[in-house]
C-alpha cells in the first residue's frame, strides 16, 4: 500500500524538525496535508513553526521537546509513538564533529551515537510494528554520503551515518512485500539560506556555493522519493561524488584524502 492518505487521526513524525533539513520536511509535509509531530529540543521554536504550518496549512502539528540524546527522553516518546497512528516517521536528526577524535569532548561524541543511531534505531522499533501490521506506512531515513567511506576528522558522524545507511537499506529488504516504504537520504552540504561573511562557518568557506542544496530542495526531493518507495536519493554533485568514491575507490586512497579535506572543518 506504502504511505497512507492523509487522516485526521495519523501523524507523520519528523525529528530534528526545529531547523534545516527538518523544518523543511515538516513543511513540505504539511503542504501535502499530513498532521505532524514535531521534534527537536528547542521547544518554543518548535511550537513557532507548528503554530505556522496549523495556521498556513490546516493540519494540526504537536510539538513535543525531546533530546533525543537521552536515552529516557527517548524512551518516553518511543511508548507514545508506539500508541499513536504514525504514518510516516522522518529519522532526521543528527549532529556532526569535526576534528581529531583524541581532541574532542568524550561525552559529546557519545551523545552524537546515541543520536545519530541509537534513537533512529528506537524509534524505528516504536514505530515499525503498526505500518507493518495496517500494511503501510513510510520511513525517510537520514544518512549522508559521509556514511558510504571512512572519513578521518569527522569519524564518529561517518560511522554513524554508515549505520543509519546500512540499517535502511537493509529494513527495506525485509519489508518490501509488506507495504511499508523505506528510503535512504544521503545529502551532501544543505542549508537554508547563504550566509553573510560574518554568519560563515569554516564549512561555509571551505565547501563552494555551487556545491550546496537548500533545505527546501532536499526535502521535497526526498518525500517524492518515499512516495514512490526509491531506495535511495542523493542530492548535489558532492553527495553523488562521494557516493561514487565510496563504492569504487580503495579506501586506503579515499581515506587519507578525504581526511585531508575534512580536517580544516576542525579549524
Amino acid at each position: 500500500m506504502g504511505i497512507p492518505e492523509p487522516s485526521s487521526s495519523a501523524r507523520a513524525v519528523v525529528t530534528g524538525a526545529s531547523s534545516g533539513i527538518g523544518a523543511a520536511l515538516a513543511t513540505e509535509l504539511a503542504r501535502r496535508g499530513h498532521s505532524l509531530i514535531l521534534v527537536a529540543r528547542r521547544g518554543e521554536i518548535l511550537q513557532t513553526t507548528a503554530t505556522r504550518l496549523s495556521d498556513e496549512f490546516g493540519i494540526d502539528a504537536e510539538v513535543r521537546a525531546t533530546d533525543l540524546s537521552d536515552p529516557v527522553a527517548t524512551a518516553s516518546l518511543c511508548d507514545e509513538l508506539s500508541t499513536r497512528e504514525i504514518s510516516i516517521l522522518c529519522n532526521n536528526a543528527g549532529i556532526a564533529t569535526f576534528g581529531a577524535l583524541a581532541e574532542l569532548d568524550p561525552e559529546y561524541e557519545r551523545a552524537q551515537v546515541r543520536l545519530n543511531t541509537v534513537a533512529v534505531h528506537d524509534l524505528t522499533l516504536a514505530v515499525l510494528p503498526q505500518m507493518v501490521g495496517r500494511g503501510s506506512g513510510g520511513i525517510l531515513m537520514v544518512g549522508s554520503a559521509a556514511g558510504n567511506m571512512p572519513i578521518p576528522h569527522n569519524a564518529t558522524y561517518a560511522a554513524s551515518k554508515a549505520f543509519v545507511n546500512s540499517f535502511s537499506e537493509s529494513l527495506r529488504g525485509e519489508v518490501s512485500g509488506q507495504g511499508v516504504f523505506v528510503t535512504l537520504l544521503a545529502p551532501g552540504p544543505v542549508r537554508t539560506h547563504t550566509p553573510s561573511p560574518e554568519e560563515a562557518s569554516t564549512v561555509d568557506r571551505v565547501v563552494p556555493d555551487f556545491l550546496w542544496n537548500s533545505s527546501e530542495y532536499v526535502a521535497t526531493l526526498s518525500l517524492d522519493a518515499l512516495q514512490r518507495n526509491k531506495m535511495r536519493v542523493v542530492p548535489g554533485l558532492l553527495s553523488k561524488a562521494m557516493s561514487v568514491a565510496g563504492g569504487y575507490t580503495p579506501r586506503k586512497f579515499t581515506a587519507p584524502i578525504v581526511g585531508t579535506f575534512y580536517r580544516k572543518f576542525g579549524d
